[in-house]
């Protein structure tokens, strides 16, 4: 149990209707009772008096008890529900910190206090990060299927498994003949059956493009209508717009979400042959920011799109007469009139889509697939080999991997910046 009790504001900044303090720690019921004097039982709400050392009334607010380790921290916690102007929290909270043993809590404390007295595991804790951050409602979704412990409840039936394996592992080792130590036939099954397991986990979508926003490059030669077109689906003159070619010499980058799903949508220089240094420059990272793109937007003629798994063919300014006609396979679009806008919108977002996970469905990050690939490769090297003693030791450095993926070892470093993430009082 941490040695000190902390609190801070929980809620929204004040000006608000409710404020809620939280207070954590071992000194939490003394310095809540110091303030309300008697506090309800557990879990039941009751109004009381809030009065500082001087026996000055401070604000009537609902007091609720949690006793550790049944709370959200694991340790005895009182919440505080005052009204929510500035003055009445900024009172609140001089009068806790008035109290020997009270400090004010660090950004994500409380919650790096409920994966340290296990609460929650590291992915949890990575599911509320994106989940307070989330601005899209596929975000959201996503967020909270991790934050709810989605990943966590898999992860639990995996390392039970393994932990069998494990101990079949070990007890063979004692008892197989000194001269063969022949692994067990079925043991090196079962380990490659959940090696195959965690490699199927390993090619479901990435939470990467969910959360940062799915790579929606627009590209084509110069002047073919590109920052209009992104002026447009943006909805705000981001991009500067005039007759002469060349004139978006690097790429601009706006975040939207379409119909609820996070886009990047990127402006890029008009691919084409110049002499020009400052032009030439931006004509390659255009052509990088193509071969990275998760959607490809082209604006120029068909046959000249770049070969691309998620290419979208536009017909730009559809509304001139001298564009009249529009080749099979592209979409009609005027950045002027807003012809065929939404149905690029539409054709822009199924192709995002493609490549997000689906609603409900868990998506590992980056650390989390690594952690898992690790595990996957120890287990892949215990199903190939026929000595027990390297199976047992196989088996041992896919623990230690699900250990990292679930933050019981070896995250310091990462704990630090991920709580670092949340807000005070979080």
């Amino acid at each position: 149990m941490a040695a000190d009790t902390i609190f801070a504001l929980s809620s929204g900044s004040p000006p608000a209707a409710i404020a809620i303090v939280r207070v954590s720690g071992p000194a939490a019921h003394r310095a809540a009772t110091a303030l309300v004097g008697s506090l309800p039982p557990a879990r039941h709400a009751a109004v009381r008096e809030l009065r500082d050392g001087g026996d000055a009334l401070l604000d009537e607010a609902l007091v609720l008890r949690f006793d550790g380790p049944a709370s959200s921290t694991g340790e005895d916690l009182v919440e505080f529900h005052c009204h929510g102007g500035r003055a009445v929290v900024a009172a609140v909270n001089a009068a806790l910190a008035s109290i020997d043993g009270l400090r004010q809590a660090e950004p994500g404390e409380f919650t790096r206090r409920a994966f340290d007295n296990g609460r929650i595991d590291l992915t949890e804790a990575e599911g509320l990060a994106d989940l307070i951050e989330a601005e899209t409602e596929s975000q959201r979704r996503a967020a909270l299927v991790t934050a709810e412990g989605g990943l966590r409840s898999k992860i639990d039936g995996w390392q039970a498994g393994l932990l069998q394996l494990s101990a079949r592992a070990e007890a063979a080792i004692d008892y197989v003949d000194e001269d063969l130590g022949d692994a067990d036939p079925a043991l090196s099954r079962e380990c490659g059956a959940l090696a195959i397991d965690l490699s199927q986990w390993l090619q479901r979508p990435r939470a990467e493009p969910l959360r940062e926003g799915v790579g929606v490059v627009i590209a084509g030669p110069p002047n073919a209508g590109k920052s209009s077109l992104l002026n447009a689906l943006s909805g705000y003159d981001r991009a500067i717009v005039t007759p002469v070619p060349g004139t978006t010499r690097d790429h601009i980058e706006v975040p939207l979400a379409l119909s609820g799903v996070p886009i990047r949508l990127t402006d890029t220089a008009g691919l084409h042959e110049t002499g020009e240094l400052v032009e030439q420059l931006g004509v390659e990272r255009a052509r990088k920011l193509v071969e990275v793109a998760d959607v490809l937007v082209w604006l120029g003629e068909p046959e000249d799109a770049p070969d691309h798994s998620r290419l979208i063919r536009v017909h730009a300014r559809a509304d001139l007469p001298e564009r009249g006609g529009t080749p099979g396979g592209s979409v009609a679009v005027s950045s002027v009139t807003g012809l065929g806008l939404p149905e690029l919108s539409s054709a822009i977002v199924e192709a995002a889509r493609a490549i997000l996970p689906s609603d409900g469905e868990i998506a590992l990050n980056r650390r989390q697939a690594d952690c898992l690939a690790d595990a996957r490769d120890s287990l892949v090297e215990a199903a190939r080999s026929t000595d027990v003693a390297i199976v047992a030791e196989s088996l041992r450095q896919a623990r230690a991997a699900f250990d990292r993926l679930t933050g019981r070892a070896g995250v310091e470093d990462l704990l630090d910046a991920l709580f670092g993430r949340f807000c005070l009082g979080k």
